[in-house]
Order: structure tokens, then sequence, then C-alpha cells
């Protein structure tokens, strides 16, 4: 074999790769673009479901996706949205989150404009099965006993679990977890309570 024939057959090979690569690239764009729009739509429809959940039925009659205010919280946005009726503001849903036994527990609450939950829902956690996950509205009706409560209703003080002196109940081998989330609406109140203001849209 001479070399401008062995030279040939080394180039051909890199090309080719070259070129199932960019094929591949191609390929893998296309579907991207064209699934996005489908996945942004799917995202949409599950937030919409997650933000009535927490909120009564019949409270709001506007789109909440698109009424949104953005409020800086400890360095990181937070998005909240604004649950209208008949143009006025009735109260707002945001997202909170505090560190389990796993992971962080992220959380969406709705207040009234008193700053008076509505809702409270597990939307992500990590926690244990048969034990932690106990804060699912699905497996346990833990988190309902969050409805009706504010920052002074029970006292500050009471913000705990009944094992660090509070007002909530934990669960048998899992106290951290309802700890976190106890802490996570207190949070939330707190923030709240700062913003109010903003939040609702009131000068």
């Amino acid at each position: 074999m001479n070399f401008s024939s062995f030279r040939e057959k080394v180039a051909y090979q890199p090309i080719l790769l070259g070129s199932f690569a960019l094929l591949a690239s191609g390929a893998l764009a296309w579907v991207s673009q064209a699934t996005g729009e489908a996945i942004v739509a799917a995202e949409a429809r599950d937030l919409r479901t997650s933000l009535s959940d927490v909120l009564p039925q019949g409270f709001a009659d506007n789109d909440l996706l698109g009424d949104t205010v953005t409020i800086e919280r400890d360095g990181q946005p937070v998005t909240i949205y604004r649950a209208r009726q008949r143009g006025k503001v009735r109260g707002a849903v945001f997202k909170v989150a505090e560190r389990g036994y796993a992971a962080d527990i992220q959380l969406l609450m709705a207040l009234d404009t008193d700053g008076t939950t509505l809702g409270v829902r597990v939307i992500k956690h990590a926690e244990t099965p048969g034990l932690g996950d106990k804060i699912e509205a699905a497996k346990s009706p833990w988190i309902e006993g969050f409805s009706g409560k504010s920052l002074h209703q029970p006292s500050p003080a009471q913000w705990a679990v009944k094992k660090d002196g509070g007002a909530f109940e934990q669960f048998a081998g899992a106290t951290i977890t309802p700890r976190a989330v106890v802490k996570a609406v207190k949070g939330g109140l707190a923030f709240f309570s700062a913003h109010r203001q903003e939040i609702l849209g009131e000068e």
C-alpha cells in the first residue's frame, strides 16, 4: 500500500465520524425544538393544577401564571402568583423550601391578603417512604393543618412541632421532616409579611 492511499484511508475515518456527529447533533436539535413547546405547555398545565390545589375553589378567576411579581429572598428570586377575583387581589401563592431529612422539601403555599394560610402542598421531596412522606396530602391529612394559620395564630413560639414545645404534630421516627415543613411555612409567612404591599401591588 503506497503512502497516498494510506493517507486517504486515514482521512476518511475522521470525516465519516464528523459527518455522523453533525447528523446526530442536527437530529437532537430538531427533536428538542419539536418537543420544546409541548414540554413547556405540560409544565404550565401542571403548575396551574398545583396552584389551584392550594386555593379554595372559586377563590380566583384570573390566570395566575400571567399575573406575577418577582421578589428577592435570601439572594434568590421568588415568583409570586397573584390570585384575583374581579380584578381585585385576594391572595398570593409562592414556593418555599427547607432542608428535610434527605433533601430540600419544596412547598407551595397560598395566603390571603391578611397573611393567613389558605393552603399548603408539598410539590417535591425525597423523604423516607412510609415515614416522612406523610407530608403528602395524598397520604395523610397532616398538611391540611396549616390552613387558617398565620404568624400570630399560633403564637410565634408555638410555630414548632410538639417535641420542640410547639403546636404541630410530628411523625413517629421522622421528626426532622415535619420540623422542616413547619419552619418553611413560618418562613413563608414572614416573607409575605415583610413584602406584603409589594406582593399585593399596593401603594
